[in-house]
């Protein structure tokens, strides 16, 4: 993706995939809508995550029961997951702290690319374990899925973010990306 600034105070995006180009114009506000999506899905992850630590959450009832109506193409493997002890207990863990890590890493604005990436797996996981095609394919999961993809590409961390501070850090004269180039992919 290239990003330019225009006299006009607004911003040129355009990327290029496979041979199709795609651009436009986005007005200089765009980069407090993109803030707020970072801080909304931050305080909703951070507060689910939170409440099922201190909490009661078991995912083996969910697990096991949520995908087995509805014509679920991976009832199989949530069937599963809810019946292999070691994975229930792994998931017990897993949800609540990667839900309360996925939203403080977007709060603060650090690591985003990488909070936005599993935050995304996890919607991707719920979107197929409340599979539900009433109403068609998108749903609120879906939905969420596509703003955490859209936190990572706009690199939300660096809009009042502690990524753009990250990403500078000096390390023997070079900034933090500049001397490990993939950290581009996890900052930002």
């Amino acid at each position: 993706m290239i990003m330019s600034t225009l006299d006009s105070g607004m911003n040129q995006l355009e990327s290029k995939v496979g041979g199709l180009t795609v651009g436009g114009k986005v007005h200089s506000l765009s980069a407090w809508f993109v803030l707020a999506l970072r801080l909304m899905m931050g305080y909703a992850f951070a507060y689910s995550g939170f409440t099922k630590i201190t909490g009661e959450f078991a995912a083996g009832g969910y697990l096991s029961n949520v995908a087995a109506t509805n014509g679920n193409p991976l009832a199989g493997m949530f069937a599963w997951m809810g019946s292999t002890p070691w994975f229930v207990e792994f998931a017990n863990v897993a949800v609540p702290w990667g839900e309360l890590f996925i939203g403080l890493g977007l709060l603060v604005g650090a690591f985003v690319r990488l909070a936005a990436f599993f935050g995304a797996l996890m919607m991707l996981m719920f979107y197929f374990g409340n599979w539900d095609m009433g109403h068609g394919f998108i749903n609120g999961d879906f939905a969420y899925m596509l703003v955490f993809l859209a936190v990572a590409a706009f690199a939300a961390g660096r809009i009042l973010g502690l990524d753009q501070y990250i990403e500078n850090y000096d390390v023997g004269g070079e900034t933090l990306v500049e001397r490990y180039p993939a950290l581009e992919y996890i900052l930002g």
